[in-house]
């Protein structure tokens, strides 16, 4: 979920304009990565609200980052099912099966 004027930032989804003009890519290039986030764009104008494509580089000072924005509440996760440790077999299972809809599988390791 999503308030109107929100900005939705994927680590996941299509690259968009911005990350082919952060890359230094030539005008062919970011035209073709412009082109790949275009529905994803067009979507999100419909509902009003910001897409915005952050390349994820595994690294402490990215991942220090992302724990500093969901510690204040600048990123919420959206959280489908935790399940405790013991019972990572059967978070497997929920994740593989697609049941899942709503946001990611946690598994609490305390």
């Amino acid at each position: 979920m999503l308030r109107p004027g929100g900005k939705v930032i994927s680590v996941a989804g299509p690259p968009d304009a911005a990350f082919a003009r952060e890359l230094g890519a030539n005008p062919v290039i970011r035209l073709v990565i412009s082109a790949m986030s275009f529905r994803t764009r067009q979507r999100a104008r419909r509902r009003n609200v910001e897409y915005s494509f952050l390349f994820m580089k595994a690294g402490g000072n990215q991942l220090r980052e992302l724990a500093t924005l969901v510690d204040s509440g600048g990123i919420r996760p959206v959280i489908d099912h935790v399940f405790p440790f013991e019972a990572t077999r059967e978070a497997l299972e929920y994740a593989e099966q697609g049941r899942a809809k709503s946001g990611k599988v946690v598994i609490r390791m305390t």
